[in-house]
């Protein structure tokens, strides 16, 4: 129209108006497509929380991928980092708000993606079959070269950012108002590629694939087994062992560790697993790593901070514990705080106390007599929600589990917001645990945490330890990915008797708390003491529990405790 005007084709007053509407029409949208182009260009793609490994915290590690990648004819990764879950990937750090300047092996621009690994395949599986399962993620290193897929996957990212920019915090009213339509049309943008870019990554897939096919594919295929279960394992021990400690303040440092004893209780319970012991006489993938104590304890405290939400350093009420201390810290610690908890919703809703204080005949009396379960399930969540809410939720002096002396923190964090810093040398002046896990499982002498005279490792750390890297800024702040949802009231109001039932059967009994690898928490009747672990696990409770609550039944109960020896009249200790 433009051109029509100047030659004196289009002209009149009607095509003078509707040239200015076109133009004006037309600047709005080169507008629109270059604000949108420039967030698209600008906007921080999400980054995965990971424990970097420094090239000098495990330099067998870093020469057995550079060597796969050789193999492969393929660029090696610029770093490697773990991530505490059952898969491995690679990702691209190299946008602007994930580098640092000239600093860290991934600055440059067109530097190789950083290969991150599951940190319980280092843990589970030996050598070999850890470099056979890495081969096709290594392999994928030459598609990501490739200019065309760089661009093309690039652009996916920054589409991907774009669209949760409105959601990111931090914002001004009049940004994130400004971002919405910008995120509509990346919206838009990302629907109409996403079939293209599905079937790109499943040719780069394919293509990986097969490149990996000429390096130990016949172990490979074996590996994949162990892949199988070492997920199911991790998620046993998250769920079952970690999760309850994570409820009390407490994180197990020694989580990767931790799955090794789970997978070796798993195959000896299972008798399709029989062949996997023998395994355990090669060796180890962790011994590739410098510290493996070290990178297992920064691994075990992200995981906290992504399944659990927990702080991401530790502090009076987030302490790290050992698995030889579990029972006493978290078991015992977490029966007597809920059956404490119990006894309070009890006052609170008028129920009759005994003049020997709290007992557990005062709960079986209750229970069988007042049918008003909903009103103290209801008031145990309202009860552990005010908790919950709390500023200070540091156990009380003299808790059990609370401890006596300073915390020490055991390893390097930034704030919840991305990467971790290289794991080999715990800043802020703090120390590393001793000795490093062997990968092997732990015998009744030497539980994980412990050197082979039983006793803790020592904090004192490594000498000639190099000084913690720059971490890697400008990423996300860190996802919260509850392992359960919430528990109902009636959940609550279970585990809450039955930790009362356990506290009289610890007290007037004998019994003891345990760590079962699979089941976590359990009581050990039988054995001789407080941390025995010779009793013998009692797992029965549970239906004479629900009996009382729903039922209003005491005596199934009754029963259970007199087989126990159990005193219900007795005082039990409470935090």
């Amino acid at each position: 129209m433009l051109a029509g005007g100047a030659a004196g084709r289009l002209a009149g007053p009607a095509w003078d108006a509707a040239r200015w509407a076109v133009s004006g029409a037309a600047a709005v949208v080169l507008l629109g497509a270059a604000a949108v182009g420039a967030v698209v260009a600008r906007a921080r793609p999400a980054l995965t929380p990971t424990v970097e490994i420094a090239e000098s915290s495990a330099p067998d590690l870093y020469g057995m991928v550079r060597d796969l990648a050789a193999r492969l004819t393929v660029p090696a990764p610029s770093a490697i980092a773990l991530t505490p879950d059952c898969d491995s990937w690679l990702e691209d750090r190299t946008h602007r708000a994930h580098r640092l300047p000239g600093r860290g092996p991934h600055a440059a621009p067109d530097a190789a993606p950083v290969l991150v690994i599951g940190s319980p395949f280092l843990w589970w599986m030996r050598v070999g079959e850890l470099r056979a399962v890495l081969a096709p993620v290594v392999a994928g290193t030459g598609p990501s070269a490739h200019p065309d897929i760089a661009a093309a996957r690039r652009f996916v990212r920054g589409l991907d950012a774009a669209v949760a920019l409105p959601g990111r915090p931090g914002l001004g009213a009049v940004r994130r108002l400004g971002a919405r339509p910008v995120a509509a049309v990346a919206r838009t943008l990302l629907r109409a590629v996403g079939e293209h870019a599905a079937e790109m990554e499943r040719g780069v897939a394919a293509a990986a694939s097969e490149r990996a096919r000429a390096v130990d594919y016949g172990l490979r295929i074996v590996a994949q087994e162990q892949v199988g279960l070492a997920y199911a394992g991790w998620d046993r021990l998250l769920t079952r062992v970690a999760l309850p400690a994570w409820r009390m303040g407490r994180w197990p440092s020694r989580l990767d560790a931790g799955v090794v004893s789970a997978l070796t209780e798993l195959s000896r319970r299972d008798r399709l697993a029989e062949g996997f012991a023998s395994r355990l006489g090669e060796r180890p993938a962790c011994d590739l790593l410098e510290e493996p104590g070290l990178v297992d304890e920064a691994t075990s405290l992200l995981a906290a901070r992504i399944f659990h939400g927990g702080p991401a350093e530790p502090g009076p009420g987030w302490a790290p514990v050992d698995w030889q201390r579990y029972p006493e810290e978290v078991v015992d610690r977490k029966w007597r705080t809920e059956a404490a908890r119990l006894h309070r919703v009890l006052d609170r809703l008028g129920a009759r106390t005994g003049p020997q204080g709290p007992t557990l005949t005062r709960v079986l009396e209750h229970f069988s007599t007042a049918e008003d379960g909903e009103r103290v399930a209801a008031a145990l969540v309202a009860e552990l929600s005010r908790e919950e809410r709390a500023p200070d939720r540091a156990a009380p002096d003299g808790a059990p589990g609370s401890g006596t002396g300073p915390l020490v923190p055991t390893a390097a964090f930034e704030p919840a917001a991305g990467p971790l810093p290289p794991a080999g040398t715990p800043p802020h002046g703090s120390a590393p645990h001793g000795s490093a896990p062997s990968g092997s499982a732990p015998s009744s002498a030497a539980a994980p945490g412990t050197d082979s005279s039983g006793t803790a490792p020592s904090r004192t750390p490594p000498s000639g330890a190099a000084p913690a890297g720059p971490p890697v800024r400008g990423a996300d702040d860190l996802p919260l990915l509850p392992l359960q949802p919430p528990r109902s009231g009636r959940e609550l109001l279970a585990d809450h008797v039955l930790a009362a039932v356990c506290c009289a059967a610890v007290d007037t009994a004998g019994a003891a708390p345990g760590l079962d690898w699979l089941d976590g928490p359990v009581l050990l009747v039988g054995g001789d003491g407080a941390g025995d672990a010779g009793g013998r696990r009692r797992a029965d409770v549970g239906p004479p529990v629900l009996a009382l609550i729903e039922d209003a039944d005491p005596e199934p109960l009754r029963d259970w405790l007199t087989s126990v020896g159990a005193r219900p009249e007795k005082p039990v200790r409470l935090v």
